[in-house]
């Protein structure tokens, strides 16, 4: 386990996880940048080609690829960059660990990157590679400066300050067809650790309907009252422009869990109750303002 993961224990995460305290950058002012979200699954090619439109400059892009949460990063990094070159982008892979990460040759491959693309696999080996790292910190400065982060799956979950990893307590509770879904809403149960910060005051959850992640998530909000749960579909996306409002693009859904202003008593065990917590579903062309809270659902 890196340093990174070590930051923050299961068990301790109610107290420490708040929406300002792990911030990779601070959201004054706005970023200029777009982030493109997605639930994992399939990718149409015409919200591919959305990303790779946000990433174009002048008539042209430059889109590193960062495929370190695959178990096969050198494979997926080449097939995601053919993807995208197919689209009319030009494309590197950015392939690092965590030393490599640190040194000036690495972060002089950033510089000039239009968009940066995070693939799908385990968003702890991700976060491993490059969470806390001066290479983090070139992505930050591009996003800021207009360049379009993007990812899928894994590269959903990194997107948020805090970060659910898929682990769980007890370790193996889970039920139906994926193996990976969670039997109950309780406390201590949802393993958070730190994301990549690029969605303050959210915590992004993916795969989200069609793997029924819902417990997970309401867990997770319940517990981090401050933090808007994001629930992201398959082959479904949420595209964050520069004024801060996001944009549900694909074929399916997101959910917004919102408690900020839910009462949330006290109870016995690890138990958890709420009352007055907002739930929004979003199918494709709405609009969610986080700040107001308020959805804008297009007419049929």
């Amino acid at each position: 386990m890196s340093r990174w993961s070590l930051a923050i224990p299961m068990l301790a995460l109610p107290a420490l996880l708040t929406a300002g305290s792990l911030s990779q950058a601070s959201p004054n002012p706005r970023p200029k940048g777009t982030l493109v979200i997605v639930g994992g699954g399939s990718r149409s090619e015409a919200m591919m080609r959305r990303f790779v439109q946000l990433a174009t400059r002048n008539g042209a892009s430059r889109i590193a690829v960062v495929p370190m949460a695959s178990s096969e990063p050198k494979e997926t990094g080449d097939a995601v960059a053919a993807e995208l070159d197919s689209l009319g982008a030009t494309t590197f892979v950015f392939l690092v660990d965590s030393a490599e990460a640190e040194t000036q040759t690495a972060i002089r491959r950033l510089d000039s990157a239009t968009g940066i693309w995070f693939t799908g696999g385990d968003q702890e080996l991700l976060t491993a590679a490059i969470g806390g790292t001066a290479s983090l910190r070139a992505i930050h400065d591009r996003y800021r400066d207009g360049a379009v982060v993007g990812g899928t799956s894994a590269g959903a979950a990194i997107m948020s300050d805090s970060m659910i990893t898929g682990n769980q307590q007890p370790p193996g509770d889970t039920l139906g067809y994926y193996g990976d879904e969670y039997p109950a809403i309780s406390r201590h149960r949802v393993q958070v650790t730190r994301g990549l910060g690029f969605l303050p005051g959210a915590i992004v959850d993916q795969h989200f309907i069609r793997r029924e992640r819902h417990n997970r998530l309401m867990s997770a909000v319940l517990e981090r009252p401050t933090l808007l749960g994001v629930g992201i579909d398959e082959s479904t996306a949420l595209e964050v422009g520069p004024d801060g409002k996001w944009k549900v693009l694909g074929e399916s859904e997101v959910l917004v869990y919102d408690a900020r202003r839910a009462r949330i008593p006290a109870l016995e065990g690890e138990r958890l109750g709420a009352t007055d917590l907002r739930v929004h579903l979003l199918p494709p062309g709405s609009i969610y303002d986080p700040k107001s809270g308020r959805a804008t659902i297009p007419p049929r």
